[in-house]
């Protein structure tokens, strides 16, 4: 069994939608820079209310991912 090393980042994803498409935003762009990734968690949830709606969902993720192998 290999042992693994994780490099943590913080993320912050949004939307219009919900909670659940912030988390999907903030990991899907991640993705498309950083290889591994393998886990998120979610650190807080806010949003912006305007006329007695939410109108904005944000939330900040801590996600890590597996470096590579070195040569």
């Amino acid at each position: 069994m290999n042992d693994h090393v994780y490099k943590v980042v913080e993320l912050v994803g949004s939307s219009e939608k919900s909670i659940e498409d912030a988390i999907q935003t903030a990991i899907r762009r991640a993705g498309t820079t950083l290889r591994n990734l393998r886990w998120f968690e979610v650190l807080q949830t806010r949003g912006h209310v305007e006329n007695g709606e939410v109108r904005h969902y944000q939330v900040v993720l801590k996600a890590g991912f597996t470096l590579d192998e070195g040569a």
